[in-house]
C-alpha cells in the first residue's frame, strides 16, 4: 500500500524488510495516483513512502512503459570510486517505481533516490 506512512507501521513482515526515509529529487509522490508526478515549484527534495524490499521466486518483470527505473544513492553527488566489483560507491539499487507517464520523461529531469541529503 503506498499510502501508508513509516509511523503507521507497527509490525515487521514476515518476510524481507521495510525501509523508509528515502528522498525524491526531480519529482514527488502522489499517494491517491500510486504515481509519481511533477514537484511543486521551488520544492528540491520530496519524501518517499515506505518501501518492502520482499525476495519474489520468478516474477514477471513490471511493464517498462508505466515503471521508472530509478537509481538510489546514498548521497547527493551521484558519483562515488569505482569499486573492483565495477559498482560505484555511491551507487545502492534500482527501485521500480510506478509512473502514469513514460519513464523518459522522468529520466530527462533527472529524478533519483536519495538516502540522505546531507552526511
Amino acid at each position: 500500500n503506498q499510502t501508508v506512512q513509516h509511523t503507521d507501521i507497527t509490525d515487521k513482515p514476515e518476510d524481507g524488510v521495510i525501509i523508509w526515509g528515502l528522498f525524491l529529487e526531480g519529482c514527488r509522490w502522489d499517494s491517491e495516483a500510486n504515481s509519481l508526478i511533477e514537484s511543486r515549484p521551488k520544492e528540491l527534495f520530496t519524501p518517499y513512502v515506505p518501501v518492502w524490499l520482499c525476495p519474489v521466486h520468478h516474477r514477471s518483470p513490471p511493464d517498462p512503459a508505466k515503471t521508472l527505473m530509478c537509481p538510489c544513492y546514498k548521497v547527493l553527488t551521484r558519483k562515488g570510486v569505482l569499486a573492483t566489483t565495477g559498482h560505484s560507491t555511491n551507487f545502492v539499487v534500482t527501485f521500480e517505481v510506478p509512473t502514469d507517464v513514460p519513464p523518459e520523461h522522468w529520466i530527462k529531469r533527472g529524478v533519483a533516490l536519495f538516502l540522505a541529503l546531507a552526511y
